[in-house]
């Protein structure tokens, strides 16, 4: 009778996350992958959403940086289009898609309705 508790005590398991081996395997990679999410991915996430919002949001005066590298101020946004009008130098102006524009650094007068 000794034999039958002492089998069934031994056979009897925690059943916690240590005696999941498989479990135990992957928990690096998790930990390591929640790790980059919220060091890596998230930021770029909300550093792209503000981008997008900003680019909606354009108005006349603020300075630009395309992602060529052309530096401008906006003279004229359409609400309708995607294209921008930047002046890049003095009388020169050129028609830039809101999608290339990669940073808005200042703006350098009021804003005026155009």
């Amino acid at each position: 009778m000794s034999s039958l508790f002492i089998s069934s005590a031994q056979a009897a398991d925690g059943g916690g996350l240590l005696s999941n081996p498989q479990l135990l395997q992957f928990a690096p990679m998790i930990f390591i992958f929640v790790v980059f999410y919220f060091l890596l991915i998230r930021p770029q996430q909300q550093r792209a959403r503000k981008l997008r919002d900003e680019q909606g949001s354009l108005r006349r005066g603020d300075r630009i940086v395309t992602a060529g590298g052309i530096v401008g101020v906006v003279q004229a946004t359409r609400d309708d289009s995607d294209e921008v009008d930047v002046e890049i130098a003095q009388g020169v102006r050129v028609k830039i898609v809101r999608s290339t524009i990669t940073n808005i650094t200042s703006r350098e007068k009021p804003a005026n309705d155009s």
